[in-house]
């Protein structure tokens, strides 16, 4: 082998290496800017709602789309130059990290949707309560009226 040939073949070794550190330094950024667990699992709040706020809130992936989006694209990089020996831990990386985004931003998106019914329901609760004790305050009132006038009809016996 010629000394170009091995100046060539320790420089691919060392990009390799590179872009393996490349993917592996963005799938870390991107588990790091996932939600921590405890962040949506403890929430504080006064009612429901605040509840749903700030579990929304808490649900943010912040920039790990985007981390997650350099570690594909310097894995399929270095896939498409067959830099890799043994890519099957970076491969398996990404798709847990991709699944984990996918979730949180599927939860974030239900809790979104309850935020905005909760309150249309607690109104509708409100109203039928309200209808509820009107009717049985009338219902008491014609009972007395109905008292009242048994009991002059009685007197006047």
């Amino acid at each position: 082998m010629s000394q170009s040939t091995l100046d060539e073949d320790e420089l691919f070794g060392e990009a390799a290496n590179e872009v393996r550190e490349d993917v592996e330094a963005s799938l870390e950024a991107a588990s790091e800017t996932l939600p921590d667990a405890d962040a949506i699992w403890n929430v504080e709040a006064d009612n429901t709602l605040g509840a749903l706020n700030a579990l929304r809130s808490a649900l943010d992936t912040g920039d790990a789309e985007d981390a997650l989006r350099d570690a594909k694209k310097w894995y399929t990089m270095g896939e498409r130059a067959d830099a890799f020996e043994d890519a099957d831990d970076l491969e398996a990386e990404i798709e847990r990290v991709g699944d984990a985004i996918e979730e949180i931003e599927d939860a974030k998106e239900q809790v979104g949707d309850l935020t905005s019914t909760i309150p249309g329901l607690k109104n509708t609760l409100e109203d039928i309560q309200t209808e509820n004790e009107s009717a049985d305050a009338d219902d008491a009132a014609t009972e007395e009226a109905d008292a009242d006038d048994a009991e002059e009809a009685e007197a006047a016996d």
